[in-house]
């Protein structure tokens, strides 16, 4: 990982952490620090949850939409695979702890919100859930994949992975409203000392929020609640 001009860090390019559907939230393109905190290597993260084609989170709603929390598997992301996003060295897989019931209810996210200290006085685990960090084989950097499935991860540390391998499942572990993966690349394999580095992404198709067109991007950040799909093998090179 190399400086920048004024001796800030270049972005780490790297590929897309799925394939489908899935919408941009709280992206670096539209504020830094993206999460408004530089805590545990925030400032340039970025949320993705998965979609349909219709743009939509989840295929169902009831009175619990409205008023209480609702069970996580009723939302697409739930369980979809999560890739590798570049070659590299497994550091930290942690598993174990619960994915917890997903809010879309005002009602039901004052409670979660009043909670959020304390997860944050509990430390790593509770705000970042299962989670994967990998050692990228270029650039001395680490990125970061949180809010996994429980029992859903197939890699160790130590592991080396390739880029598009399936780390684990996406899920609703840790300091999670619903279920989404939450991505990050930082200079130290600690999240409790980490600083962010910025990011992009190579080769997909962006929806830009409002557009009903697709663009293709090259290298870029995906705008906020844009959906993004990895492009094709086929068609990385035309």
């Amino acid at each position: 990982m190399g400086q920048g001009s004024q001796g800030s860090p270049r972005e780490v390019v790297l590929a897309l952490p799925f394939t489908g559907w899935w919408l941009a939230r709280n992206s670096p393109a539209r504020r830094v620090p993206s999460h408004g905190t530089d805590l545990m290597g925030e400032r340039y993260a970025i949320d993705f949850v998965g979609v349909d084609e219709q743009g939509r989170t989840a295929g169902h709603r009831d009175w619990r939409t409205f008023l209480a929390s609702e069970p996580p598997d009723r939302f697409f992301s739930f369980g979809r695979p999560i890739l590798s996003p570049a070659d590299g060295v497994v550091v930290a897989a942690h598993d174990g702890e619960p994915d917890h019931a997903a809010r879309r209810s005002q009602l039901a996210l004052v409670p979660y919100m009043l909670g959020q200290a304390g997860r944050l006085r509990q430390g790593v685990a509770a705000v970042a859930g299962n989670h994967v960090i990998v050692e990228l084989a270029r650039g001395g950097a680490f990125v970061a994949l949180v809010h996994l499935r429980a029992g859903s991860l197939r890699v160790a540390a130590g592991d080396r992975v390739t880029t598009g391998q399936q780390l684990a499942t996406c899920g609703n572990s840790g300091n999670s409203t619903q279920p989404h993966v939450h991505m990050q690349v930082m200079d130290s394999a600690e999240l409790s000392v980490a600083r962010g580095v910025p990011m992009a992404f190579r080769h997909f198709r962006e929806r830009p929020a409002g557009s009903a067109q697709f663009l293709i991007r090259q290298t870029a950040v995906p705008g906020e609640n844009a959906v993004v799909e990895p492009l094709p093998a086929a068609e990385v090179n035309r």
